[in-house]
C-alpha cells in the first residue's frame, strides 16, 4: 500500500505499479488470493483484501495459498506497528500455512527484520532495477519515485518459477542456502521471531 511515508496520516495511498501486479499474477498461476494491506484505489484486485486504515490486515487471517503483501513503509504511530511486523507475518504464512508469499519492500538488509525474517527464511529476492520505483498515486500514475531501492522478496518452494517470472525486473537472488543461518548481531533462538500465533 504504502511507501516512502509516515502512515498515520493516510492521506495518499501508494500501490503498486501494473507491471509488477501483472507479474505477481502471472507469477500465482493468473490470481492473487490474499492483499492483507489493499485501500480504495489499489489496482492488485485480490480475491480477499484488507483494506487500510479500515481493515488491519496484521490482525486478520492469511490462512490463504498465495498472498502479495505491499505493507506500509514507514511507522504506524497509532498501532504502535512497522514493515518488520508485515514481514513478519509474511514468514508466518509461508511456515504456518504454507502460503506462497510475495513482498514489494525497501531493500534495507542490514535492519533487523531483514536479518530475522528474509535471511535464512526467504526463498529468493529480486532487486529491482528501477532507480526510483513509481508507485501509483491514489490509483494513478504520476508518482515522483520511492526515495529507497526496493525488492520482491519471495517465501515459498518454486525458485525456478520466481526466477522465470521476475528476471526481467531486476537481479534475482537465490538464498535457499541461507535456510536456517543467523545473521549479524542475532543469537537468540529464531523461532522466538517466529511464534506461530494468530489473531
Amino acid at each position: 500500500m504504502s511507501a516512502g511515508r509516515k502512515i498515520n496520516t493516510f492521506s495518499q495511498d501508494w500501490g503498486t505499479p501494473e507491471k509488477y501486479v501483472e507479474a505477481i499474477k502471472e507469477f500465482f498461476g493468473g490470481k492473487i488470493v490474499l492483499d492483507p494491506c489493499s485501500n480504495d484505489f489499489s489496482i492488485v484486485g485480490a480475491e480477499v483484501e484488507y483494506k487500510l486504515p479500515k481493515q488491519d490486515g496484521l490482525k486478520s487471517s492469511w490462512n490463504y495459498s498465495n498472498i502479495y503483501v505491499n505493507p506500509p513503509y514507514g511507522l504506524d504511530k497509532e498501532h504502535g506497528t512497522s514493515i518488520k511486523d508485515w514481514l513478519r507475518r509474511c514468514l508466518i504464512a509461508n511456515k504456518k500455512y504454507n502460503s506462497e508469499v510475495l513482498a514489494l519492500v525497501p531493500v534495507a538488509t542490514n535492519t533487523g527484520h531483514w536479518k530475522r525474517y528474509v535471511f535464512g527464511h526467504a526463498n529468493s529476492i529480486c532487486f529491482l532495477y528501477d532507480t526510483r520505483l513509481k508507485f501509483l498515486i491514489n490509483g494513478m500514475n504520476g508518482g515522483k519515485g520511492a526515495p529507497m531501492s526496493c525488492a520482491m522478496i519471495y517465501w515459498g518452494a518454486n525458485s525456478d518459477r520466481f526466477y522465470s517470472v521476475f528476471h526481467n525486473f531486476g537481479a534475482v537472488v537465490d538464498i535457499r542456502d541461507l535456510k536456517g543461518k543467523k545473521f549479524g548481531e542475532l543469537s537468540e533462538n529464531p523461532q522466538m521471531f517466529i511464534h506461530l500465533e494468530e489473531a
